[in-house]
């Protein structure tokens, strides 16, 4: 029987489309909300930094130290003490870990792999609108891992991170609309989100150019202007915070 996660576009290159897409995102869960902590500083002096006030009880140091035994940063890498770290922030309502903690689960990570745990606290994050959690939630819709396959709800999810200008979101947006998953067929509205995303994620760029092949010039023209109406649309809602 065909893996329906090979499957998600119809087009040529669908396997690659798809392996990329959810290993990028992946990467990108555990790591970016982190970066801005990285500067200037050697990643042992960083991590004792750190160590110090997760052991006090702050949820961001906590999430830190589960993220520095995630990679391997100043630190030998360590799934099972990545989960501990990760679940003491999550279990302070920290956006970030709870949705750190789901990828572990989703991975099986430092934990026995279970999607419904994962989609639990992937739940937890999107609550508080963290786009990436919002993300695999969207995913696990997308596929009926953890929950009832529901394209619509993989919908819902999706739309959210796009608006955030999550680029694996905008991506997935591109083959619901391609597909006619949880949305009514629309080649324009699929290219309009794919060349959203490629401006970041070069994979959406394979998605968007195997699509236009099977467009008119007229249908080229109004999903190019269909990218201008969202990206505006996305610039003004991140302006406003999201209102």
């Amino acid at each position: 029987m065909k893996n329906d996660r090979t499957s998600a576009l119809g087009q040529k290159g669908t396997r690659l489309f798809i392996a990329l897409l959810c290993a990028a995102c992946f990467s990108l869960t555990c790591a970016c909300h982190q970066k801005a902590e990285l500067p200037q500083k050697s990643e042992q002096t960083l991590f004792a930094e750190n160590q110090a006030m997760a052991e006090k009880g702050d949820a961001k140091a906590q999430s830190y130290l589960g993220w520095c035994f995630d990679t391997g940063q100043g630190v030998e890498k360590d799934y099972v003490e990545a989960v501990k770290w990760y679940r003491k922030a999550a279990e302070q309502n920290y956006a970030p870990a709870q949705s750190n903690l789901g990828v572990c689960y989703e991975k099986g990570l430092g934990v026995e792999k279970d999607y419904a745990e994962a989609v639990r606290w992937f739940r937890k994050a999107a609550a508080q609108s963290y786009a990436l959690a919002q993300y695999h939630l969207g995913v696990h819709f997308h596929y009926g891992e953890g929950v009832e396959k529901d394209y619509v709800e993989a919908m819902r999810w999706f739309l959210k991170a796009a608006e955030q200008n999550h680029d694996g979101s905008q991506a997935f947006m591109g083959v619901s609309y391609a597909e006619g998953k949880g949305v009514e067929k629309d080649y324009v509205e699929a290219y309009a989100w794919y060349n959203l995303a490629a401006k970041t994620f070069e994979v959406a760029a394979e998605g968007r150019d195997g699509l236009e092949k099977q467009m008119s010039p007229q249908q080229v023209a109004a999903a190019q202007r269909r990218t201008k109406e969202l990206r505006t649309q996305i610039e003004a809602k991140l302006k406003s915070g999201g209102k």
